[in-house]
C-alpha cells in the first residue's frame, strides 16, 4: 500500500505551494521558539543589570561616605586610645610601682608597701587590688590622693585605715588597697550561629 498525499492528479506546482506554506511554518515556528528563548534570557539580564545598577549605586554612595567614615574611624581610634589608657587592657606592675614611687619621693613619704594581688574577674572588666602602706603626714596622705586622682588610669582606694605614728617626720600610718582595672577583651556575639 502506498502513502498517498492526496496531491495525486494535481499540478506540480500545488504541492510545491504546499511544501513552501509548510516550510514556511516550520521556519516560523522556530523563530519564535528562538525568539522567546531570546526575550527570557534578556528579561534575565535585564534582572542582573538591575541588580548590578543598585549595587553600584549603593557601592558609590559608600564611597561619598568614605570620607566621613574615615574621620569617624580616626575619632574612634583617639577614643579608644585615651579609654585604654584608663582601662588599660593589660596590669603593668612596673609601670604602677614606678609611679607611686615617684609620688613618694615627691611627696616626701616612705611606700613602705606595695603588695598586687590577682585579679577579680567582672563582666567587662577585672578588678586589680593592690596593698600599700604609707608612711608620712596627713598632708603627704592628703597630696598623695590627690595626685593619685590625676592618673590617666582609674584608681578607687578601699579599707583606708590610718594610725599615728611617732617616729621622726612621719605622723601617721596609712594602708590601704588601690584597686585598679584591667579591660577584658569579649569578643563579639555570634548571631544566629550555635556552638557546638
Amino acid at each position: 500500500m502506498a502513502f498517498e498525499t492526496g496531491l495525486e492528479g494535481k499540478a506540480w506546482w500545488v504541492g510545491a505551494l504546499l511544501g513552501a506554506a509548510l516550510g514556511t511554518a516550520g521556519v516560523l515556528l522556530g523563530i519564535q521558539l528562538q525568539l522567546k528563548e531570546m526575550h527570557l534570557t534578556r528579561d534575565v539580564h535585564e534582572g542582573r543589570i538591575i541588580e548590578l545598577q543598585a549595587k553600584i549605586s549603593r557601592g558609590l554612595a559608600a564611597k561619598a561616605k568614605l570620607p566621613q567614615f574615615r574621620e569617624d574611624v580616626a575619632l574612634l581610634e583617639v577614643q579608644l586610645t585615651k579609654l585604654l589608657r584608663i582601662l588599660p587592657p593589660r596590669r603593668d606592675v612596673q609601670d604602677v610601682l614606678r609611679r607611686f614611687r615617684v609620688l613618694a619621693e615627691q611627696e616626701d613619704f616612705v611606700l613602705a608597701e606595695f603588695r598586687p594581688s590577682a585579679e577579680i574577674e567582672k563582666e567587662f572588666f577585672n578588678e586589680w587590688p593592690i596593698s600599700v602602706r604609707i608612711q608620712g603626714t596627713y598632708h603627704n596622705l592628703a597630696r598623695f590622693f590627690d595626685r593619685m586622682s590625676r592618673f590617666s588610669r582609674i584608681f578607687n582606694i578601699d579599707n583606708l585605715r590610718i594610725q599615728n605614728r611617732r617616729v621622726g617626720q612621719h605622723t601617721i600610718n596609712a594602708s590601704f588597697t588601690a584597686k585598679t582595672f584591667v579591660y577584658k577583651d569579649v569578643p563579639p556575639p555570634t548571631e544566629g550561629v550555635e556552638a557546638p
